[in-house]
């Protein structure tokens, strides 16, 4: 698999697995009549279990590849916590993710 489909896979597992929580988290706190929740509940499992698919079927070390992954699932759970919550980051989630960053491109790049 080239570098690019990496990438987009990685992507596309960190879309999922923020989804699906993000699925959760308004289940569990949503006021909306039980059988609405319970969907919600069921689809947050669905997107979950296909992020766990998704991220488990290519044959990749997928220790090696965990800084991106890192990186990328800090990414977009914060664009979702805004889009999805409205929430803003704070200057500590913003300087905590610029160590995930830094920490992810160091054990992409790093050479023994």
């Amino acid at each position: 698999m080239n570098n690019a489909a990496t990438l987009m896979l990685l992507t596309l597992a960190a879309v999922l697995e923020v989804g699906g929580d993000a699925l959760a988290r308004t289940a569990l706190h949503s006021q909306a009549i039980l059988p609405v929740r319970l969907g919600l509940f069921a689809a947050a499992a669905l997107v979950l279990f296909v992020y766990g698919v998704t991220v488990n079927l290519p044959p990749w070390d997928f220790g090696r590849l965990l800084g991106v992954y890192v990186c990328l699932f800090f990414l977009v759970a914060q664009i979702v916590n805004f889009a999805a919550f409205g929430m803003r980051p704070s200057p500590g989630i913003l300087a905590g993710g610029a160590l995930i960053m830094a920490g992810g491109l160091v054990m992409t790049f790093w050479r023994s």
